[in-house]
């Protein structure tokens, strides 16, 4: 990259960047030969054709793909890409984190957690936040800190089909349109405005079908057809398509058995929505989990031989180490399981990006002058408020107790373990200052004094048997947590907060520093709990004589190294550490102040009171860990009960990552408010909500159920056979997708389609006038849902097509328009395996959720109607229509997928087949590892329908061994619904019936 202080316009002048003879170097590049050996040349790399801006990228690429040596190209494929200096080519790296602004890499603009943002449905704010991450991206780069890169890993898609994963914070939706459409503007956003170069290289993830962290390299994402067509790649298309992102990570899960590292459709299917070239990446020691943990392959070689041709181009893998990376790749391709065009095409790849971001233009390219004044700028910090102010969902407002009046208030009770605390999550930056919500609303009612109570939390000493207390120390960096303290004065004193299902933590009155492990001894350095192993986790274990051992419950997978030494325990000196059971300390617990009680007094003296309870995102739900349940703290809990007894005006701020079971607050708290961990701004954003000054507008993006018995299990990814989401759940939801209040009240006239009826390739504008029929001027989120009548496949209830966000002046109306298209409505057809226009008749509903309709319309849509299947030609067993007891599984480890049966008695099933005047032969592609004999049955309209014929199954040598075998058929002819039921371990791939 050229020095700063040279302008483009002047290198141009002095010729530096001479134009490429036509055809000359493009033609090198593609050329085994050439490409194997460094091109001579005696112009100085500023001279050569690749910096020249005014070739096309393709020939800039070209040129300098055809200048590497082969062990040049081999290194670039690793996440670390070393500096080429007889070229001039610095070091570059894939992934910088940067999923609601920059992670790790110190001080930078903190906004609202990515299910915050998406709560605000306000795709121009996410394209404004993108905007900001990407220029704070290029001013850090100006220092090249550690961790520095363009190539930024965000947004996250996964759909946010279960609130119970643990990186729910790092998605956008539960529905693939919402998500769509905000990943294609928050990648646009990052990426700039320039219609050739990149500000930065999004890249997103995970793909595919990335939504539960146990046993996440090992679990198996089973997605039939529709499912995956409709749903899960629904979430990545749009912004591919758009070409808002410049690639995708593969996640660490299998997806229908096969590691998603090597899912071909990395080229097969993603490259084919993109107009450009995309940099595809893996999620970090992905390649290792295929040699490792997910054994799919027996060496490293063949592993990343198998990960490049699916459609890898950068291998994140061994840290900052490329060594085993670039032995691995070079064997693989001098045994031949890769060829030389293969690797120049993962080269080109990523010289491509590279290209874009400017790096070989002479000047840096347009976003070159972008400084480190934009990091945490004064508009940057602006827009992090007003991203905080939208993204506030008001879940219930009862008799208008919100919004505070500031003039009546004199005096307000504020308590709860997070008024007066910022968490960060593991992927957030270091936010450049901290309002609280106390903090926030101190500032909005103009000063201290009116501002009343404290944490909620019970402060605590614990003292041995031997007299002495638990000590810590004082300072920043504390001290080793020792049984040393003869009284109860502030070393020996915590507050201990409650995450749930017994979890604490431990906060030293001494410093403010939370008690952790450091792997020999225990110390209260901590400014909040977090790191990948969060070592700051207690349990308080009550005996039957009433003393307490306290148990390390730090990161489960770290104590679980420990064996049975998980308890507290002071050696002779005093030092504690850790212990066996019957080895531990026993404490006395002594309550020193009561949590409770102070914020019972302080709500009882208060006008109102507002309580701030919620997640710690390192502990209750992240990476690596799901959440086992949705329920508020019970320490939270009490604290809100205790409170709203005190003082029936109280407010409950839910301020979470994801959704919780909070019945007995809808019931009985008068006003709700949701916010996700909304960054630095977040306690003047949730005060300006409170007494009004903003009007929330923000809604809902995923569904609140009331249980978990709502809920199939976790790794269940088929939503349509387990009514999951709001597309297809039939229960009632705590609030539905799309809720949010106001403090205003809307009307809404009657929708109406430009056009009656709607054909291939088509669009329809439908219009609706919305009035503001309350006193106040508010957003609306005015949400279009549509609903097939009938249908040859299992319909969604309904689902979202179309969104808007607007503003409506208090007393005034807005007509508000909104598209859709025909291609809007297909759905995945799998008797033939591709995307299907359906003739028939769609409701078209319009409403401020998915469940508060306010007008409806009809549309006639001319499509095709599904003929009866044809099971004579060659009919793949994964597109089948309903199914027990069988898994999608990989045909090969190298495409294709074939139905394995799990017990005796599993089927497949396919509706509506015409068998005609009859078939007379079955005739199945199977494969069987196990010895002895299984059999698959073709029966007549139901499982144990009429018996037409059986194949018997033989082992075939091994799973991926496919044998072809027949049956005699009797019977079949006619229309029938057709069941092959299996019997036996075994896999199916394709079947007919003749």
């Amino acid at each position: 990259m050229q020095e700063q202080g040279t302008p483009r316009r002047q290198l141009l002048a002095l010729g530096l960047a001479a134009p490429l003879a036509a055809g000359t170097v493009l033609a090198a590049g593609d050329g085994a030969t050439a490409a194997a050996r460094p091109a001579a040349s005696s112009a100085p790399a500023a001279r050569l054709p690749f910096r020249d801006p005014r070739l096309t990228f393709e020939q800039r690429v070209g040129d300098l793909l055809g200048r590497l040596t082969r062990d040049e190209k081999i290194s670039l494929l690793h996440q670390y890409q070393p500096a080429i200096p007889r070229l001039g080519l610095r070091a570059f790296r894939t992934g910088g984190e940067a999923l609601h602004g920059l992670a790790w890499l110190g001080e930078a603009t903190v906004f609202p957690q990515a299910v915050g943002l998406a709560a605000t449905w306000d795709p121009a704010l996410l394209r404004r936040v993108g905007a900001a991450v990407g220029d704070e991206a290029r001013g850090f780069q100006h220092e090249r800190p550690e961790g520095w890169s363009l190539n930024l890993w965000a947004p996250v898609v996964n759909l946010l089909r279960d609130p119970r994963w643990g990186r729910n914070e790092e998605g956008y939706s539960e529905d693939p349109c919402l998500s769509g459409v905000l990943s294609t503007a928050y990648g646009h956003g990052l990426q700039g405005d320039d219609p050739r170069y990149l500000k930065t290289a999004p890249t997103i993830k995970h793909y595919l079908a990335n939504n539960t962290e146990k046993d996440r390299v090992t679990s198996d994402s089973v997605l039939r057809p529709r499912v995956r067509r409709e749903y899960d790649e629904a979430a990545f298309r749009p912004a591919l398509e758009a070409d808002a992102v410049t690639g995708v990570m593969s996640s660490y899960n299998l997806v229908n058995g096969r590691p998603a590292t090597v899912n071909p459709d990395l080229n097969d299917v993603v490259r084919k929505w993109a107009r450009k070239p995309l940099l595809h990446v893996t999620d970090a020691d992905g390649p290792n989990n295929l040699t490792g943990a997910q054994g799919y392959y027996a060496t490293r070689p063949e592993a990343d031989a198998a990960a490049l041709k699916a459609g890898i181009d950068s291998f994140t893998a061994d840290s900052a180490e490329p060594a085993k990376t670039v032995r691995s790749l070079t064997t693989a391709l001098e045994k031949g399981l890769i060829t030389e065009s293969e690797l120049d095409t993962a080269v080109r790849h990523i010289l491509h990006i590279r290209c874009r971001l400017g790096e070989f233009d002479p000047d840096g390219g347009p976003y070159a002058e972008i400084t480190k004044a934009a990091v945490d700028s004064p508009a940057h910090r602006a827009l992090a408020r007003t991203a905080a102010e939208e993204a506030v969902v008001l879940l219930k407002n009862h008799a208008e107790a919100l919004p505070l009046d500031p003039g009546r208030v004199r005096k307000l009770a504020v308590v709860g373990p997070l008024a007066d605390t910022l968490y960060t999550d593991w992927y957030s930056g270091t936010m450049p200052y901290e309002v609280t919500p106390r903090e926030g609303i101190v500032r909005r009612l103009g000063g201290a004094g009116k501002v009343t109570g404290g944490e909620g939390v019970d402060r605590v000493a614990l003292r041995g048997a031997g007299g002495a207390y638990l000590s810590a120390g004082g300072g920043e960096d504390g001290a080793v947590l020792t049984e040393s303290g003869d009284g109860a004065g502030s070393a020996e004193q915590f507050d201990v907060f409650d995450w749930g299902r017994g979890i604490v933590t431990l906060r030293s009155a001494a410093n403010g520093k939370y008690v952790g492990w450091d792997g020999k001894v225990f110390r209260n350095d901590q400014k909040q709990p977090g790191g990948w192993f969060v070592q700051q986790q207690f349990v308080l274990e009550e005996q039957d004589d009433g003393t307490r051992l306290v148990r390390y419950a730090g990161y489960e997978t770290l104590a679980d190294s420990f064996g049975p030494k998980r308890y507290l325990a002071a050696g002779a000196d005093g030092t504690v550490t850790l212990a066996a059971k019957e080895d531990a300390g026993r404490y006395e617990l002594r309550t020193v102040r009561d949590g409770v009680a102070e914020a019972v007094e302080a709500a009882r003296a208060a006008d109102a009171a507002v309580v701030v309870v919620g997640s710690m995102p390192a502990i209750n739900g992240r990476e690596d860990h799901d959440r086992p349940d949705m329920a508020l703290a019970a320490g939270q809990a009490a604290l809100v009960k205790a409170v709203h007894r005190a003082n029936p005006r109280t407010v409950v701020v839910l301020e979470t990552s994801y959704p919780d079971t909070v019945n007995w607050e809808q019931e009985h708290i008068p006003a709700l408010v949701w916010t996700t961990h909304a960054g630095q701004e977040t306690g003047n954003a949730l005060a300006r909500v409170l007494f009004g000054d903003v009007n929330p507008a923000g809604r809902l993006t995923q569904t609140w159920y009331r249980s978990e018995d709502d809920l199939p299990g976790l790794l269940d990814y088929d939503i349509i056979a387990s009514r999951r989401t709001y597309l297809y759940f039939r229960g009632d939801p705590l609030y539905p997708f799309g809720h949010g209040l106001s403090y205003t009240s809307f009307r809404y006239g009657t929708p109406e389609p430009s056009a009656s009826a709607l054909r291939e390739d088509e669009t329809v504008t439908v219009s609706v006038r919305v009035t503001n029929t309350g006193a106040r001027d508010g957003d609306e989120v005015v949400q279009l849902y549509t609903r097939r009548r009938a249908s040859r496949d299992e319909q969604p209830l309904r689902q979202l097509r179309a969104f808007t966000r607007v503003r409506v002046a208090a007393g005034r109306s807005e007509t508000v328009r909104l598209r859709l298209r025909a291609a809007d409505l297909t759905h995945w057809d799998v008797t033939r395996g591709r995307e299907v226009l359906e003739d028939g008749v769609h409701e078209v509903l319009v409403g401020a959720s998915s469940q508060d309709i306010r007008g409806r319309a009809t549309l006639r849509v001319h499509g095709e109607t599904i003929p009866a299947r044809d099971l004579t030609a060659t009919t793949r067993a994964a597109d089948f229509d309903d199914c027990r007891d069988v898994r999608l599984v990989d045909e090969s480890k190298a495409s294709g997928e074939a139905v394995g049966s799990e017990r005796d008695g599993a089927w497949i099933a396919f509706r509506d087949a015409e068998l005609g005047s009859g078939a007379t032969e079955f005739t199945a592609r199977v494969a069987r590892e196990a010895r002895g004999a299984g059999r698959v049955q073709v029966r007549l309209g139901a499982p144990d329908g009429p018996l037409a014929g059986t194949a018997e199954v033989r082992a075939t040598g091994g799973r991926y061994a496919y044998d072809t075998v027949t049956a005699r058929l009797r019977g079949a002819r006619g229309r029938h619904d057709v069941y092959l039921v299996l019997s036996g371990e075994l896999r199916i791939g394709s079947f007919s019936l003749r």
